[in-house]
């Protein structure tokens, strides 16, 4: 039987790690990173949905007027909410009564418990990274909804937030492809056709401010510029990301190895309409109490998440893909 004190040592031990690791979750990703710093990570108390509000019709009583002429005062309805579903995500930190016996002293256990730890750790950040490239489809839809999903390569079909795309162009972003909407993408092409883009995305002053590319764009992008042209975001490099500079947009590689952007994609993105909603109290922490079990010596202690990916505004989004 584990020692009555293992279980304490293990709580106490991810407790101390748990805001680390929702910190590294974020400076692990470029787009969950952004939206930090832009306010776009807002935690939410419950419910039985995540609702995202959104703004999807201008209001329609403006009117030029001349003296006593009867004005438009009739309610406009401009607002709506996007519906999002709860998504669930956890790890499992596990430690058997040899390995207990074997570590007995307080300092020792505590090495091998955040050693565990923190390859848990990575793991969730690996597979949150990957999920916000996704589609959502994966595990029977119990994966969050990440760009695969929000930023369509096909923005015509499907529901998001509880909104059919088919029905409403305010919720569908930008798609451009290569072959057909360009030519096809070289080191000598590539900012011409991104150009093209770039100006379906830009509604006065605002404008993308984050792309994020594979490899293969990437190099194409960084191929096309001169070496006096090659600027970078410092904080972003300091956090070891790749960097350019593309019209003030921050030209990110989530490539390279185990990168999780699609390949032959570019995201260009207004990350004041994308928005990462955890649960503010299970936002990678601790879950549950003790968990002996039952036909094993062993202990299991869970890290766990709740929340999803959400969406405001789509038509200020957009995809580059080759075909």
């Amino acid at each position: 039987m584990a020692a009555p004190n293992l279980s304490e040592i293990a709580t106490t031990t991810i407790q101390n790690r748990s805001r680390v690791l929702a910190d590294n979750v974020s400076e692990n990703n470029a787009l969950l990173l952004r939206m930090k710093e832009k306010g776009k990570v807002k935690p939410a108390g419950g419910g039985e949905t995540l609702l995202q509000e959104l703004e999807w019709a201008e209001n329609a009583t403006v009117k030029n007027y001349s003296g006593y002429e009867t004005l438009d005062v009739s309610p406009s309805e401009t607002l709506t909410s996007a519906e999002f579903q709860w998504k669930q995500k956890a790890v499992a930190v596990v430690i058997s009564g040899r390995e207990e016996m074997q570590n007995r002293s307080k300092e020792r256990m505590i090495d091998l418990l955040e050693a565990r730890i923190s390859n848990a750790e990575k793991s969730m950040q690996n597979s949150v990274a990957a999920d916000m490239y996704s589609d959502g489809s994966a595990d029977g839809g119990k994966q969050i909804g990440g760009l695969q999903l929000l930023v369509a390569d096909n923005p015509n079909i499907g529901i998001v937030g509880g909104i059919n795309r088919a029905n409403y162009a305010f919720w569908k972003n930008k798609v451009f492809t290569a072959t057909t909407d360009g030519v096809a993408t070289t080191n000598l092409t590539i900012q011409s056709n991104m150009n093209k883009l770039w100006v379906q995305l830009c509604r006065g002053r605002e404008h993308p401010d984050l792309i994020l590319m594979d490899n293969v764009y990437y190099q194409a992008y960084w191929n096309s510029l001169q070496p006096l042209q090659r600027f970078t975001n410092s904080k972003l490099a300091d956090l070891g990301y790749e960097t350019l500079k593309y019209s003030g947009a921050d030209v990110v590689l989530d490539g390279g190895y185990g990168g999780a952007c699609p390949a032959s994609h570019m995201y260009f993105l207004n990350t004041e309409y994308i928005h990462f909603r955890p649960h503010r109290d299970r936002n990678f922490v601790p879950i549950g109490g003790e968990r002996f079990a039952t036909n094993q010596d062993a202990m299991v202690k869970l890290i766990g998440f709740m929340g999803n990916m959400t969406l405001s505004c789509a038509f200020l989004q957009g995809v580059y893909k080759e075909t």
